[in-house]
Formats: C-alpha cells, sequence, structure tokens
C-alpha cells in the first residue's frame, strides 16, 4: 500500500514538474521557430510524407506503456512476496 501511495506521490510531482517547467513564453516559442526551421528537412519531410512520424510514436508509446505494466506487475509481485516472509 505505501508503495503505491509513494508511487502516485511520484508521478503527480513528475508531472507538475513538466507542467512548470515546460511552459514557454510565446516570444522564445518564436524566437526559436526563427531561428531553426525543422520542418524542411529531408528526415521530417520522409516521416511526414509517408505518415511515418505517427507510426514511430506510437511504437514509443507501447515501449513505455509495456515497461511501465512489467514495473508495476513485478512491484506487485515483490511485494506479495514480502507479506510472506
Amino acid at each position: 500500500m505505501v508503495n503505491r501511495i509513494s508511487f502516485s506521490i511520484f508521478t503527480a510531482l513528475m508531472l507538475l514538474v513538466t507542467a512548470v517547467f515546460g511552459q514557454e513564453s510565446a516570444e522564445t516559442v518564436q524566437q526559436a521557430a526563427t531561428q531553426q526551421n525543422t520542418e524542411t528537412g529531408p528526415v521530417n519531410e520522409f516521416f511526414r510524407s509517408n505518415s511515418k512520424i505517427y507510426v514511430a510514436v506510437g511504437i514509443l508509446v507501447i515501449i513505455f506503456s509495456c515497461i511501465t505494466i512489467y514495473l508495476v506487475r513485478l512491484d506487485r509481485k515483490i511485494s506479495r512476496l514480502e507479506k510472506e516472509k
């Protein structure tokens, strides 16, 4: 039970940190867009023309979700073994 609470607190704090430090001012975003235009690169054109960018993002989401599910199941098994001893 304690592990689930600490995991929930950790997840909430990570989301909070991401939300707080992930914010950029509109001016900073506009400066970055004028300095570097990444949409015209040959790699990005290839990914966008064939819609492969969505495939790559989908695969990453699947991999990270599988890792998360595996770790949660492993934590439950370890907790169950600790309670038995």
